[in-house]
C-alpha cells in the first residue's frame, strides 16, 4: 500500500524509471485529477456506498433479530433452532444453486441481487446470540418483573450493552460488501449497478492498450502526450483508484476501532 500511495503521487518520469521504491520522488496529482473526471468510476463508487448503507441496516435486523430470542430459555425448539442453523453454516449449497435461486426470483441484473443474498450471516448470528447470552440475566429479568415487554427490554437493555458485538458485525460486513466483486460479477452484467470494485477489477486485468484506448482516450483527449507517457499515466490512473477505494475503509475502521478488540474478545471467551 505504501508503494501504491508513492506511486500515485510521484513524478511520472520516475515512476517509470523505477526509482521510486516505498517513499515519493517528486510530486504529482495528475493521476487523481484524472480519475476525478472518470465518471463511470465514481457512478461504481456511488453504487457500493449504497449497498453497504443497505447491508448494514439489513444484516443488523437479520442478526440481532434472530440472535436475541435464541437467548431465552423459554423459546420452544431453541436447541433445534440453533442447530439448523449450524448446519448451513457449515454445508451451503454453492454456487450454482445460488445463481438458480436469484435468477428464478428475477434478483439477476439487478441491484437487490448484490444486497439480499448477502443479508445475513449465520457466524454473526452465533458471534451476536454468544454475546447476548453473556450479559447479566438479573438485567433482563429485572425488566420483564417491571412490566417490559420482551421487545422493550431487547431495546431498552439488550441493544444499548451490545454496542461492542454490534461494532465487530459492522466492520466486518462494512469491509465485506465493499471489497465484494466476486457477486457482482456473477449477478450483473449492467455496468449501470456495478460496485467500485467490480469497476477496479476491470481496470486491473486489463492489458495496457485497452487501458490507454478507455481510460486515457476518456479522460485525456485534450492532453497531447507521448506513447510512454500515456501508458504510464494509464498506470498511476490505476494506483489513485486503489487508494481512493480503499479510503474509505481506513477512514471507518478508527470510529469502531475501541468496540473492536473488546467485542470479538468478549464473543470468543463466551463461546
Amino acid at each position: 500500500m505504501i508503494y501504491v500511495a508513492s506511486c500515485s503521487i510521484s513524478n511520472p518520469k520516475n515512476v517509470l524509471a523505477g526509482e521510486v521504491v516505498l517513499f515519493p520522488i517528486g510530486f504529482s496529482l495528475d493521476a487523481y485529477k484524472l480519475v476525478f473526471l472518470d465518471l463511470e468510476f465514481w457512478r461504481s463508487f456511488l453504487n457500493s456506498i449504497v449497498d453497504v448503507i443497505a447491508g448494514c441496516i439489513l444484516m443488523l435486523l437479520t442478526t440481532v433479530l434472530v440472535a436475541y430470542p435464541l437467548t431465552r430459555p423459554n423459546l420452544k425448539f431453541r436447541k433445534l433452532l440453533t442447530y439448523f442453523l449450524l448446519i448451513p453454516m457449515y454445508f451451503s449449497g454453492g454456487m450454482i444453486p445460488t445463481f438458480l435461486v436469484v435468477s428464478k426470483l428475477g434478483l439477476y441484473n439487478s441491484p437487490l441481487a448484490l444486497i439480499l443474498p448477502g443479508c445475513y450471516s449465520i457466524w454473526n448470528i452465533i458471534l451476536c446470540r454468544t454475546f447476548m447470552a453473556s450479559l447479566p440475566k438479573e438485567l433482563i429479568e429485572a425488566s420483564l418483573i417491571d412490566g417490559s415487554g420482551q421487545f422493550k427490554t431487547f431495546l431498552k437493555i439488550v441493544l444499548p450493552l451490545s454496542k461492542p458485538v454490534i461494532a465487530v458485525i459492522l466492520i466486518y460486513t462494512i469491509v465485506g460488501i465493499w471489497s465484494s466483486w466476486f457477486s457482482a460479477s456473477i449477478y450483473t452484467t449492467d455496468k449501470s449497478i456495478q460496485p467500485v470494485q467490480l469497476y477496479l477489477n476491470h481496470v486491473l486485468s486489463a492489458t495496457s492498450s485497452s487501458v490507454q484506448s478507455d481510460l486515457i482516450s476518456k479522460l485525456q483527449s485534450e492532453i497531447q502526450k507521448g506513447y510512454q507517457e500515456m501508458e504510464l499515466s494509464a498506470n498511476q490512473i490505476k494506483y489513485a483508484m486503489i487508494i481512493i477505494t480503499t479510503a474509505p475503509i481506513v477512514a471507518v475502521y478508527p470510529m469502531f476501532q475501541k468496540y473492536f478488540t473488546k467485542g470479538i474478545m468478549l464473543g470468543s471467551l463466551k463461546g
